[in-house]
């Protein structure tokens, strides 16, 4: 089955055109031309990824990604934005966005990032994964992507659960910044390994009793981060 796409854009000339790249790289390809009506389209849950302008009539682009991430939804979503929309970029990737392409852009330059986004979200939990394991309090339900904390539910976002959910598949290693922005992110999105501290500090926050005594996720000076806790299923 062809993977499906969202496009959300008011710009009929942009909409139009990635509409018949993507077409012809052989996905299937719906558009939505301003908030509103993209917001309901959303809804429907068909699409396997989105690519979604910032600045769009009845809703903006960034509202469309928080009430996605808000509702649990993990779709893919690629931000289209201004050179000058710096801060909406920023904004729009901490509340849950994937990547974000620069106008003007080419459409071989999105339609890498399209493939990249998929490859990345195909990787996923590894089958062994998909049902409930305990880490001490912590119980964490892959099928679901939702954590929580002796027994209460925890508010994590679509990226927090992932980088939750890579350190356990990856239990007892030591993973490096770059590995995690490569992995999680993508270089393309975040040049800076400061972004995974930062991720790492507000995932720790949420799972640990004292996020300055972790004992889920421990840092190695100069090294990367390792989680290392010995489950309970």
């Amino acid at each position: 089955m062809a993977e499906r796409i969202l496009i959300i854009e008011d710009d009929a000339t942009i909409r139009d055109g990635l509409r018949t790249a993507l077409v012809a790289e052989g996905y299937e390809v719906e558009t939505a031309s301003d908030g509103r009506s993209g917001w309901e389209a959303v809804q429907k849950g068909h699409a396997t990824l989105l690519v979604l302008d910032v600045m769009l009539p009845g809703m903006s682009g960034l509202e469309i990604a928080k009430r996605l991430r808000d509702a649990g939804s993990t779709t893919p979503i690629i931000l289209l934005t201004a050179r000058n929309e710096e801060n909406d970029r920023v904004l729009g990737l901490e509340l849950g966005a994937d990547d974000y392409v620069t106008k003007p852009f080419s459409v071989r330059e999105l339609l890498a990032r399209v493939r990249s986004i998929l490859r990345r979200s195909q990787v996923g939990v590894r089958p062994a994964r998909r049902g409930t394991t305990r880490y001490g309090d912590l119980e964490v339900d892959f099928k679901r992507q939702s954590v929580a904390k002796s027994g209460r539910p925890l508010d994590l976002s679509a990226r927090e659960f992932r980088l939750l959910a890579y350190f356990i598949e990856h239990q007892g290693e030591m993973l490096s910044r770059e590995q995690l922005l490569n992995d999680i992110w993508g270089y393309e999105v975040f040049p800076t390994t400061r972004t995974v501290d930062n991720h790492i500090a507000r995932l720790r926050k949420k799972i640990e009793d004292d996020p300055e005594v972790p004992r889920y996720i421990h840092t190695q000076r100069g090294a990367g981060y390792l989680f290392d806790f010995e489950s309970e299923a």
